[in-house]
């Protein structure tokens, strides 16, 4: 099968076209022909030597990816919830070596979930690891109930977009902060209110929130914990949390968890769910062919992206 490769950590060039052998399933996995695969920000700082370089160095060959949407052609002895033919998506043994950048796929059963009808490939690997960061940060951390009030920064981003959208079905006052650009997009997907971080400092702009999705650490958590109320939460996507902003945060009443996503069939479903029915859409920035792998690496590392990148076998 063909596969791309990582031969050590550093550039795009290190990502290396390969023929391997087809993976064998255990038991209760399932065999994936993947047909699209969803680029992150995990991928490119792992391939840099950061992120989950220190758990995967010892594999060899050390495939990335974790995304991935396909039809099942195989299936293991004890596998009781997919027949070949089916149509599924999932994040894919996250935080191990997920493999994901490859023509076939070997999945534990309990990581996927069936594909709705009406929706693409492209759409259903963009929902998979930042639409399960945002439904876990929402449903398991943050415990949104109607009415609450969160800000969520990066918010035409990967899981800032998916974010946006559940918050709002959750029932959340929900403040989006992006690019000026991006601000008709934000309010589109659900915002109620849209902050421009570049003509104006969101905590000068809001106060009283009860929940902070925080994409950047440093500084900006100081910023995040000067507009959440006393029993308010901040959850940061990165786990650079500092001393100094824990104290200060005990001193306020306020939480600060960094959350990392994982694998789950059950959070699986409940996207599936959202998906099928419209309330959740995956938007695709951009789709590249699988030869491109680098050139989507490396329009990821630009940091503009709106919604997902995309790559098609």
């Amino acid at each position: 099968m063909k596969a791309i490769i990582l031969s050590e950590f550093g550039g795009v060039d290190k990502l290396i076209a390969a023929e391997l052998p087809v993976p064998v399933v255990r038991e209760d996995e399932v065999l994936i022909q993947v047909k699209a695969i969803s680029i992150n920000p995990v991928d490119v700082k792992t391939r840099a030597g950061s992120a989950m370089a220190g758990h995967l160095k010892d594999n060899r060959p050390l495939i990335l990816g974790w995304d991935i949407a396909g039809v099942i052609v195989e299936i293991g002895a004890r596998v009781q919830k997919f027949k070949v033919g089916d149509e599924v998506f999932g994040m894919v043994n996250f935080l191990g070596h997920g493999k994901g950048y490859a023509e076939y796929v070997a999945a534990p059963q309990d990581h996927i979930v069936l594909k709705p009808a009406g929706i693409s490939y492209e759409e259903a690997a963009g929902a998979t690891l930042a639409a399960l960061t945002a439904w876990q940060l929402l449903k398991h951390y943050a415990k949104i109930t109607k009415g609450d009030r969160i800000l969520i920064q990066a918010a035409s981003g990967g899981v800032g977009h998916y974010a946006v959208q559940m918050a709002k079905y959750l029932g959340a006052y929900v403040i989006g902060v992006s690019s000026a650009k991006n601000r008709g997009f934000v309010l589109d997907i659900g915002a109620d209110e849209h902050i421009a971080y570049d003509s104006q400092n969101f905590e000068d702009a809001i106060e009283d929130v009860d929940f902070v999705i925080d994409a950047f650490a440093f500084n900006s958590l100081f910023k995040s914990l000067a507009v959440v109320k006393p029993g308010g939460k901040i959850i940061s996507l990165l786990p650079m949390i500092s001393d100094e902003l824990k104290q200060q945060a005990k001193e306020k009443g306020v939480e600060v968890h960094y959350a990392l996503v994982s694998s789950n069939g059950e959070d699986m479903h409940a996207i599936s769910y959202l998906l099928e029915k419209g309330i959740v859409k995956s938007h695709i920035y951009k789709v590249f062919p699988f030869g491109e792998m680098a050139v989507a690496h490396l329009e990821m590392e630009k940091g503009r992206t709106v919604g997902k990148i995309i790559v098609k076998i």
